[in-house]
C-alpha cells in the first residue's frame, strides 16, 4: 500500500513514521524543514529561549537566599540565538535520520494534488515530479494570522517567526495577544528586562484555560512589570523614529501605546493554499473537514493537524497522525480528544486537562472541586515555587475525574497524570490510593484528590 504525506511537520513525520512500521511504502513531501513551526520557528525554540531567561531571573531572583553569588551574571543574547539553532539544528537532522532509517522516501518541494491518487511536487528549483498513492494524508501546518488592521505592515511589527531571530533585544516591546503564545513571550522578554504590554480583546489572558489556574500567571507577569490591557482592541499601527505606535480602545477610552516592536500573537489559520484540495473535491470549513479517525469526506484523503483547523497543538497533530495511519491500516483507531493536555511553559507554569470549572457548571453538571496550594508542598518550598495549585474537578455522583489543572513547578510534566486519569476515566479513590514518591512536586495531585472530600492530609483543619 502506498501512502503519501504532505508536510514533514509533528504531524507529518510522526504519521511516515508509524506508517512504516506497519508495512506501508511511505513518500513524504516537505517544503522547507522537517519538524515544522513547532521546532523550527515555535514550541523548540522558545523553550530554548525560556528555559535561560528561567535560571537567570532566578539567580537574580533568589541566588543569594540559595546560597549563590550572582555578581555579573548576564544573558549572552547571540550566544543564545546560537545556542537556539543548535538545539533546533540537531532535532531536524534527527527527524530526517528517524525517515531515513525507516526507509520512508522524502520529497523535498511543494505537493499538490492532480487527481485522488497522484500528487505533483515542484522542487524549489523548479523541477516536477508525480508520485502516486493509494492514500494520502494532508499534514500541511499553520500560519501566523495577519488581521487587516491599519499600518499592520509597518517596520517594527513581527509575528512569532521573526521574533525568534531578532539580532538585538528591544527595549520594550507590545503584544497584540494574550493567549498561551503571547503569554509565552511576554515572560520571556520581562524576564530579560523588556518593558513588555500585553493587549487582549477578551476579559482575561489565557481565556481557554481554568481562570483561577490563569490568576496566578497574570499575576507573576504583572508582578515581572508586564503591563496587561484586557477588554482593549489595537485600532491602528504607526511607525515612528521610535518604534511603533499603537492606537488601543476599550471601554475606559482610547489610549496610545508606543514600544520598540510590536508582537502580532493574535492566532493561527490553516495553510491550505495551492494544495489542489478543491481540485479533488474535499470539503473545507475552518480547515480540512475531518471524521473522528481524520478522515476527509474523500475516502482516501485523510488531514492531521494544524491544517484541520481544530486544535493547533505539536502533540495532538502527532497523535491524529498515528490515528490516521492506524485507520487507513484498518486498525480501528480514533482520537480521543478529552485528553488533550495544554501547557504554557511560562513561570509558573500552566497545565490544564479535561473540563475547567466554567465548563462543567454550563454543562449542568453537578460537580466538586479539590485544591492543595503549592506552599504545603515540600518539594515546591526547595524549589522556591510555592505560589500555586492544583485543582480537580470531580463528577459529585461518581467521583470520576473530569478535569485537573495545575499552576507551578513541573506542572507541564506532571498534567500527565490528570491525562491518564481521564482516559481511564479514573476516580478520586484511584489517585488517592496511586503511591506518590516524597519529596516531590506530584505529592501535590494525591493531596489535592484527598482534598475533593475535605481529607487533605497537609491542610489545616
Amino acid at each position: 500500500m502506498k501512502l503519501l504525506i504532505l508536510g514533514g511537520g509533528p504531524g507529518g513525520y510522526v504519521a511516515a513514521i508509524r506508517a512504516a512500521q506497519l508495512g506501508a511504502e511511505v513518500t513524504i513531501v516537505e517544503k522547507k524543514y522537517f519538524g515544522g513551526t513547532c521546532m523550527n520557528v515555535g514550541c523548540i525554540p522558545t523553550k530554548v529561549l525560556l528555559h535561560t531567561t528561567d535560571l537567570y531571573h532566578e539567580l537574580l531572583k533568589s541566588g543569594k537566599k540559595l546560597g549563590i553569588k550572582t555578581q555579573g551574571a548576564e544573558v549572552d543574547w547571540n550566544r543564545l540565538m546560537d545556542r537556539k539553532a543548535e538545539v533546533v539544528r540537531a532535532l531536524v537532522k534527527s527527524v530526517e535520520s528517524l525517515l531515513i532509517s525507516n526507509q520512508v522516501t522524502i520529497l523535498f518541494g511543494e505537493g499538490r494534488f492532480l487527481s485522488a491518487n497522484q500528487v505533483e511536487v515542484i522542487s524549489e528549483n523548479g523541477d516536477r515530479q508525480l508520485s502516486d498513492f493509494d492514500y494520502a494524508i494532508v499534514a500541511t501546518g499553520s500560519e501566523p494570522v495577519v488581521p487587516p488592521i491599519p499600518g499592520i505592515m509597518s517596520e517594527g511589527i513581527m509575528t512569532s517567526n521573526e521574533i525568534l531571530s531578532m539580532e538585538t533585544l528591544p527595549k520594550s516591546l507590545s503584544i497584540i495577544g494574550g493567549g498561551v503564545i503571547g503569554s509565552e513571550f511576554a515572560s520571556l522578554f520581562s524576564r530579560l528586562g523588556v518593558e513588555v504590554s500585553i493587549v487582549e480583546m477578551l476579559p482575561r489572558i489565557v481565556q481557554t484555560m481554568d481562570e483561577e489556574i490563569v490568576n496566578y500567571l497574570d499575576f507573576e507577569l504583572r508582578n515581572q512589570g508586564v503591563k496587561i490591557l484586557t477588554k482593549s482592541k489595537v485600532e491602528s499601527f504607526e511607525a515612528f523614529s521610535g518604534g511603533v505606535r499603537i492606537q488601543v480602545s476599550s471601554a475606559e477610552g482610547n489610549q496610545v501605546i508606543e514600544s520598540e516592536k510590536v508582537l502580532l500573537s493574535i492566532g493561527r489559520r490553516p495553510v491550505l493554499s495551492n494544495l489542489g484540495l478543491e481540485k479533488i473535491g474535499v470539503k473545507i470549513d475552518k480547515g480540512i473537514a475531518v471524521k473522528r479517525n481524520m478522515q476527509t469526506n474523500v475516502s482516501n484523503i485523510y488531514a492531521i493537524g494544524d491544517c484541520t483547523g481544530g486544535v493547533m497543538l505539536a502533540h495532538v497533530a502527532s497523535a491524529q497522525g498515528i490515528v490516521a495511519v492506524e485507520a487507513i491500516m484498518n486498525k480501528k483507531s480514533k482520537m480521543d480528544f478529552r485528553t488533550i493536555p495544554y501547557c504554557i511553559y511560562t513561570k509558573p507554569e500552566i497545565a490544564s486537562v479535561g473540563m475547567t470549572e466554567d465548563q462543567a457548571r454550563k454543562a449542568g453538571i453537578n460537580y466538586i472541586v479539590g485544591r492543595f496550594p503549592l506552599m504545603s508542598n515540600g518539594k515546591a518550598l526547595i524549589l522556591g515555587e510555592a505560589e500555586g495549585l492544583v485543582k480537580f474537578i470531580v463528577d459529585a455522583k461518581t467521583d470520576e475525574v473530569l478535569g485537573m489543572h495545575m499552576a507551578g513547578p513541573k506542572a507541564t510534566e506532571l498534567i500527565v497524570e490528570g491525562a491518564m486519569a481521564l482516559r481511564l476515566e479514573a476516580t478520586v479513590d484511584e489517585i488517592i490510593t496511586t503511591i506518590h514518591a516524597h519529596p516531590t512536586v506530584a505529592e501535590a495531585i494525591q493531596e489535592s484528590a484527598h482534598a475533593i472530600h475535605g481529607n487533605a492530609i497537609h491542610l489545616p483543619k
